[in-house]
């Protein structure tokens, strides 16, 4: 993904166990039930650990009772052997119904702590983000840390626990020889687990790289719906994607057989172990030197003591997997924030609204200058236009106003505050945008309006909307201001989209208003009745009008010209044109390709 490609192209001994050690903070907020839960898993393996001792001295009471052992038969022994079955595996239950709020809890921080992230994240990230592989790694690593705190407490710590508990007792009850049998059996186990396991890590990696890149062509191709159907492409973004699903297919095949591989060598270790186990505790018992009881025991345990160590190896391959997938989620953590608040900054305070960019210099890289010494300031209350070619910076002046981007030289102020020296959300509560390109939620028309100010009441919303003349379209619609609009509003039209964007605007009720070609998708009658609210509107405002269409600025108390990323002309409407310069050329070539623009009427913004 090209958001966050270092984590992609990271080689295998980027993953290690320090991202572990990242995951005991969100541990602290359940501290009690955490330990809770370890005491209940103690007593679960306890009890568990404890079943073949208590079948040793069953059988081993049949064995010595002979003929009477119908009538002998201990009442004690028969209901322990069943309490102890029975309590391995309530206290497990237990111990998961406690826990399992430390885990969900844990994941819940960890995704919301990513996507407050990503929102801090410079508008370059998210320029060059892949929407489809981003969603996927945010799946996969909170999955990731619920699997991972959940096994690592509750199946290795307590596998571990259980082995040594079986050897101590081997020890004791039948000898070093069958104790260290279980030993070597169990190094031999996890030593190829290991092994086997980290040389497939590749895989799951390429795998997990796959998917995500047949998953953002498919949600890129479905996102551009239309203009797959304009250009009859559907047969070229099929192969495009089956390509992706080719990939993934055969990177999932190696995954698979490597998995075959592992299984089948811990089978063989198990068996092994079992065998050679069993062997031993036959002769013994043929010697006379092991009763009956105790080869049932040490059966009883092989067979529960590899029941878990299997397990264990399962455990071990997720967990490698989920680390893998963890570390792409922190990956997003540890990709730096460019625009940040300094410590203790203040809210913005605004007075009148004053807006000045002075001699403000901005480039991405040093070799490709955007804009160079621009001074321009927008008295409260006043409206001032920026017009040019395309590409001569307009539309970064408001991106560096809403502080997207820092300048590289110069500063902007408004009321004389360093937009730089003050919270960004206190910044852009006080600026409202109308944007060429408007994107809307998946949501009804309400909520996307209300989202201009989420706690506003249905009146001020109804206002809004008779503002910006969307009364008669929501008439028409059966279910009103309840319609939903679709992925990124496919369901409207664009004009649609554009009073929708006004309505949200003016909602907000902001003191400093952006308009960056606010009403290029309105037809000329929607355009004139919206420009004439814009204009009431903007009338008490400070506004900056970013314009394609000379036409609609006319009536603006200055009009700054940009080429190049260098103001090259500044006035009024009639000023500029009495020059005959690089305004006058817009102008007059405008006429001569746009007549209609002539008749259109003076607005707020473009």
């Amino acid at each position: 993904m090209r958001g966050h490609s270092s984590v992609h192209d990271a080689p295998d001994e980027a993953i290690n166990w320090r991202i572990v050690r990242s995951l005991f903070p969100y541990l602290a907020e359940f501290r009690g039930r955490l330990f809770l839960a370890l005491g209940l898993m103690g007593l679960a393996k306890l009890a568990t650990v404890l079943v073949p001792l208590a079948l040793k001295y069953i059988v081993d009471h049949f064995e010595d009772s002979g003929t009477d052992a119908l009538v002998t038969v201990p009442v004690a022994l028969v209901v322990a052997y069943g309490l102890l079955r029975f309590g391995g595996t309530l206290f497990g239950e237990l111990r998961d119904a406690v826990f399992v709020r430390v885990a969900e809890r844990a994941m819940r921080r960890a995704a919301l702590r990513v996507f407050e992230h990503l929102h801090r994240l410079e508008l370059s990230f998210h320029l060059a983000r892949e929407t489809g592989g981003l969603a996927r790694d945010i799946e996969r690593g909170t999955s990731g840390i619920s699997f991972l705190l959940r096994f690592m407490v509750f199946n290795i710590l307590p596998t571990i626990i259980e082995i040594a508990m079986v050897a101590v007792i081997l020890l004791i009850a039948v000898g070093p020889v069958f104790t260290l049998t279980v030993i070597i059996a169990v190094a031999a186990y996890i030593a190829w687990s290991v092994w086997i396991t980290e040389w497939r890590t590749r895989f799951v990696r390429e795998a997990n790289q796959r998917d995500n890149e047949s998953n953002t062509r498919a949600i890129d191709s479905l996102l551009n719906y239309e203009t797959v159907k304009y250009f009859g492409n559907e047969g070229f973004e099929a192969r495009r994607y089956d390509e992706g699903l080719a990939t993934w297919e055969q990177a999932r095949t190696k995954n698979v057989l490597s998995l075959v591989l592992l299984n089948s060598g811990q089978a063989l270790i198990i068996a092994g172990a079992i065998t050679v186990m069993m062997l031993l505790a036959a002769s013994r018992v043929a010697s006379g030197q092991m009763s009956l009881g105790d080869l049932v025991m040490v059966n009883a345990y092989m067979i529960q003591l590899f029941m878990p160590l299997n397990f264990l190896g399962f455990v071990y391959r997720e967990i490698r997997q989920s680390l893998a997938n963890i570390e792409r989620l922190f990956g997003l953590l540890e990709k730096p924030v460019q625009v940040e608040d300094r410590p203790d900054a203040p809210d913005l305070e605004v007075t009148s609204g004053q807006v000045r960019f002075e001699q403000v210099a901005f480039h991405y890289q040093p070799e490709r200058p955007i804009l160079a010494d621009v001074s321009l300031e927008i008295p409260a209350g006043h409206k001032l236009a920026v017009v040019g070619p395309s590409g001569a910076g307009k539309s970064t002046l408001a991106r560096l106003l809403f502080r997207f981007f820092d300048v590289t030289d110069g500063r902007i102020t408004i009321d004389g505050q360093d937009i730089r020296e003050v919270t960004q959300q206190s910044l852009r509560r006080a600026i409202g945008v109308v944007p060429q390109d408007t994107v809307l939620f998946n949501s009804s028309i309400r909520y996307n309006i209300a989202y201009g100010d989420p706690e506003a009441s249905e009146e001020a919303i109804l206002r809004a909307v008779h503002l910006a003349h969307l009364d008669d379209f929501i008439e028409r619609l059966p279910d009103g201001l309840d319609t939903v609009v679709g992925e990124r509003g496919l369901k409207v039209s664009g004009g649609e989209k554009q009073r929708i964007a006004i309505a949200r605007m003016l909602l907000k009720d902001p003191p400093i208003l952006v308009f960056d070609e606010a009403t290029s998708s309105l037809d000329s009658g929607s355009e004139k009745a919206i420009l004439q609210a814009l204009n009431e509107v903007s009338a008490r405002r400070t506004t900056l009008v970013i314009a394609h269409r000379l036409s609609t600025v006319k009536d603006a108390e200055q009009i700054v010209v940009l080429d190049q990323g260098r103001v090259v002309e500044r006035g009024t409407h009639r000023e500029l044109l009495a020059r005959n310069g690089a305004y006058a050329r817009l102008w007059q070539h405008q006429q001569e390709h746009e007549p209609t623009t002539a008749n259109a009427s003076p607005n707020a913004g473009d």
